[in-house]
């Protein structure tokens, strides 16, 4: 399973996620589940990072994506946001492969 993890901050604004795990919905190379969350990731890191110049934190290592916003932003905020509705819908429509975590 994935688990998208969402940190919030006591401001109610995001402070970064994290992405791990393997949804298990088809075989590596054919999951659609797994392709949608690792586009849906690299989007809002890049858009976040190059388009943005939000500054923050990407790390990369195993199964797992940690972002991590260093310094307030407005566009950070509404990226993850749409980020963490998009896993939203998609552990609804794959429930035994997303789960969406805010804390």
């Amino acid at each position: 399973m994935i688990t998208a993890l969402f940190k919030v901050s006591g401001e109610g604004s995001y402070n970064g996620f994290s992405v791990s795990g393997h949804s298990g919905y088809s075989e590596a190379g054919s999951d659609i589940v797994c392709a949608a969350v690792s586009s849906a990731v690299m989007l809002t890191v890049n858009i976040c990072v190059d388009g943005f110049n939000v500054d923050a934190g990407t790390e990369v290592f195993d199964d797992t994506v940690r972002f991590t916003v260093n310094k307030k932003s407005e566009n950070a905020d509404r990226l993850i946001g749409a980020l963490k509705e998009h896993l939203e819908a998609l552990s609804e429509e794959y429930p035994d492969n997303v789960a969406v975590v805010v804390k």
